[in-house]
């Protein structure tokens, strides 16, 4: 009986071999249209094809705090002593409504597609809280929280004399600019989202349009710098005129941070930033362009551990000072943090800072729900870092009703 079994599995193996070698190999993937349209990549195909699919919905809470695997990566050092943040841990014992309808806060998490969460008061932790197989360890994309980000260091270049004005021609310090949409724009307006330039921040990658295409060739591909096309992009509306979100005027002002402070921006970020708010982890951008001539993504490419994007929002709270030590002036963050022009019912702009509406409070705010809210009316900080799939209107609407219940709670 045991070797007719024997017998029988070597046929049947043997079976399998031949098929194996009549048939032929699986094909390797294959690039999207868009992708294989235009300059060829030297990014793995197989890469380009997972960039592709980062933001999508059903990999995100994994693609959101895995982009050192993604991307080519550049480090912000943390150095010094550590800020210690004083803890007063506490149940999320309150509720919120939306819509008409009522929730407890413990809810919030698990309908809010949420990655971590961390709510501070006073200065001291009072909940913290970590899913999804993360941790104080993780280091999670910002997104475009990375704009408020990148604000402070035009605040700190400025106070560095790096910067002789806000009012100035970017020419002056990029005079790569001149002849393009940008030319006659001053550093102020873009930092407003008033560059008047003509970008359209629209990604729809089945059909590209510009910002699309620069997102695809800088970032998928790594065939373009994102900010080299700020060299040749147009003008739609007058400087100054209207707002207009979009990541290329961040980009601009990434490049200028390189420019002024003649080193890269993770290094000047180290500086100026990491090492006085005595972060505990490193942080790193990632890069666009080609490996080496590639610079940070300074419009929506920084990452931090939960922990540290709270020092961040406690050190603006505290108007620049970081555990006794000044990050950045307060009058810097007075005027980026106020609205260039009036607010309306879902709330207004600074200088790469949302404002919100008909109360002191303001948000960095990323891509598919990452928050840095701060609400100096209540001493609050919450960071909030999730994976809302594209274009879910319903959970950002939702976490404006929790930051706000958030942020009128008392602990008791």
């Amino acid at each position: 009986m045991r070797q007719s079994l024997i017998r029988l599995l070597s046929v049947r193996l043997l079976s399998a071999a031949a098929i194996a070698i009549a048939a032929p190999a699986s094909a390797q993937q294959q690039l999207p249209a868009p992708l294989a349209a235009g300059a060829k990549s030297d990014v793995p195909v197989a890469v380009q094809i997972a960039r592709w699919h980062m933001l999508d919905g059903d990999i995100n809470t994994l693609t959101f705090r895995s982009m050192d695997t993604l991307f080519t990566t550049r480090t912000v050092a943390r150095s010094g002593p550590v800020w210690r943040l004083p803890r007063a841990d506490h149940p999320l014992d309150f509720t919120y409504q939306v819509n008409g309808q009522t929730y407890r806060a413990d809810d919030f998490l698990e309908r809010s597609y949420t990655n971590a969460l961390l709510v501070m008061k006073d200065g001291r932790i009072v909940s913290e809280i970590y899913r999804n197989n993360s941790n104080e360890r993780t280091r999670f994309m910002g997104w475009s929280m990375t704009k408020s980000v990148t604000s402070t260091l035009v605040g700190a270049a400025l106070e560095d004399k790096l910067i002789a004005s806000l009012d100035d021609p970017i020419t002056r310090y990029l005079p790569e600019l001149r002849g393009g949409g940008y030319d006659g724009t001053t550093i102020r307006q873009i930092l407003q989202m008033r560059s008047g330039v003509d970008y359209e921040e629209r990604y729809d990658f089945a059909n590209p349009g510009i910002a699309a295409t620069n997102h695809i060739n800088a970032l998928v591909k790594n065939v373009a710098r994102f900010a080299d096309v700020a060299r040749t992009i147009k003008r739609a509306h007058k400087p100054g005129a209207v707002f207009a979100y979009k990541t290329i005027d961040t980009a601009v002002l990434g490049w200028l941070i390189e420019r002024v402070s003649g080193g890269s921006v993770a290094a000047y970020t180290a500086r100026k930033l990491w090492e006085p708010l005595g972060a505990e982890a490193d942080g790193f951008y990632i890069m666009d362009g080609a490996p080496g001539t590639g610079r940070e993504f300074s419009g929506a490419g920084f990452n931090a551990t939960l922990r540290d994007w709270a020092r961040f929002g406690q050190m603006v709270l505290g108007g620049g000072m970081a555990d006794g030590r000044r990050v950045v002036s307060p009058q810097w963050l007075t005027m980026a943090s106020a609205p260039a022009a009036a607010e309306d019912a879902t709330g207004g702009y600074g200088m790469q800072w949302w404002t919100m509406p008909n109360t002191p409070a303001f948000s960095a705010i990323g891509l598919q729900g990452q928050y840095v809210f701060v609400d100096p009316a209540t001493r609050t900080v919450v960071v909030k870092l999730s994976y809302f799939p594209p274009a879910e209107d319903g959970a950002s609407a939702e976490t404006a009703a929790f930051l706000a219940a958030a942020s009128a709670w008392t602990p008791r």
